[in-house]
């Protein structure tokens, strides 16, 4: 698809739904919402929403927020504050505050709902509506056009999946222009594509709205009794029955590093998949670019000393294969494969991690080994702390998936210091 030359960015702003708690994440989410959770050495799961959003073009920008939000709110005051007022940029925290009435926000259509004089300030001509808690990279100029050039009601963003995959999405029967005909919730027998059989097109929870239209409907479904107040619910059903809604494939927005590079979504809702998207950035060349400067990932950076690698003598050797390692991170006689380590992450002598997700300001104590493990911002792992040769063992005191993930914070590490 090609862009027209005038772009929609300018008169459009981004509304990004960040008050999801993912509770699947399990303790990594008991302290904070799941678009705060770090990802990638050093950014948060939000950063990729608004960097795509920033990287577009669109410089109105709105993040609602509700579940465990302090962490969030304060990573965004925090990475996120060089828009200007003057240059007619925003980007406001809109924490549910019961603006309407004295609820809080009952589903992710009436986050907008309870926010539309806020919106109305913008003075934008559309709306998109993003989920916060997606890794992935997307130029929505490309989906803003197709919505003005099809003269859609709503533009939903859309993944090409397998069809045995498809059952847990919400997904888009489709006619031969891409026209939505029936919108199905995790259906059991998914329908296929007008041009592939074999594959299902399945909601990203992004949606493209002319603003004065969505008002409109956000206004009616308010009054609407039964409604969930949820875009994926009850918004998008609607529109697909009673008016035009059209399907996006992300395939043509999608940023990638090649141009045969496959397109990369990811939803890090579980342990499991959280371990392996941070794990898959180790490989030679991972399908997530974080490298590239044409389409950065912005975040809060602090200020921080290089990573540094200390000890060189048998078997107490600071080193690390096929890893990441963030600033501030001392590696003292420790071996590191296949991990990833967040800002300030400190290990000791005669430790070893292979297949380690480490958040920031940890510590790995002496003769600690742990494999395939996820280890929570500042735990402090006790010397000689074994993880990943037992499961049995590992799961009396830690949480260990279904996929043999083991993840690890203060709070099992000090309920099993006081059993012992």
């Amino acid at each position: 698809m090609s862009l027209s030359t005038t772009r929609l960015a300018s008169r459009s702003m981004a509304f990004v739904l960040a008050g999801g708690r993912g509770s699947r994440l399990r303790e990594l989410t008991d302290i904070r919402a799941k678009p705060a959770v770090y990802f990638g050495g050093k950014t948060r799961i939000i950063d990729f929403a608004l960097s795509n959003a920033l990287n577009t073009g669109i410089r109105k920008i709105a993040v609602a927020t509700q579940y465990k939000a302090h962490s969030l709110i304060r990573h965004c005051q925090r990475g996120w504050s060089f828009f200007r007022a003057e240059r007619n940029e925003y980007l406001d925290i809109l924490p549910a505050s019961q603006r309407v009435d004295d609820k809080w926000y009952e589903g992710t259509a009436d986050a907008v709902f309870q926010n539309i004089d806020i919106v109305d300030s913008y003075g934008v001509d559309y709306i998109v509506i993003l989920a916060g808690d997606h890794i992935y990279k997307m130029d929505y100029e490309f989906m803003l056009q197709q919505h003005v050039a099809t003269d859609a009601d709503v533009t939903v963003g859309c993944l090409t999946v397998p069809r045995a995959e498809a059952s847990a999405f919400g997904v888009m029967d489709v006619d031969d222009s891409d026209r939505i005909t029936h919108f199905l919730e995790k259906p059991d027998d998914p329908p296929g594509t007008p041009d592939n059989s074999e594959v299902s097109l399945a909601s990203m929870g992004i949606y493209v709205f002319k603003w004065a239209f969505l008002r409109d409907i956000l206004r009616k479904d308010a009054e609407t009794p039964g409604s969930n107040r949820d875009f994926g619910g009850d918004i998008i059903p609607h529109i697909v029955r009673h008016g035009k809604a059209m399907a996006h494939r992300f395939e043509t927005s999608c940023v990638r590093h090649t141009p045969d590079a496959p397109a990369y979504w990811r939803d890090v809702g579980t342990v499991d998949a959280f371990w392996k998207a941070n794990i898959d950035l180790t490989d030679f060349n991972p399908e997530l670019d974080l490298w590239d400067r044409q389409w950065p990932i912005w975040t809060y950076s602090e200020s921080v000393p290089p990573a540094k690698f200390i000890h060189d003598e048998e078997n107490r050797r600071g080193n690390a294969t096929s890893s990441l390692v963030a600033g501030g991170c001392i590696i003292s006689g420790t071996e590191v494969r296949r991990s990833l380590l967040f800002t300030q992450v400190h290990t000791n002598s005669y430790a070893s991690l292979d297949g380690a997700v480490v958040l920031p300001y940890a510590t790995v104590a002496r003769s600690a080994q742990l494999r395939n493990v996820v280890i929570d911002r500042g735990v402090q792992i006790p010397e000689g702390l074994v993880v990943g040769e037992d499961p049995d063992e590992d799961a009396r005191w830690f949480r260990v998936t279904s996929g043999g993930v083991t993840l690890i914070t203060q709070p099992m590490l000090d309920a099993r210091a006081a059993a012992q």
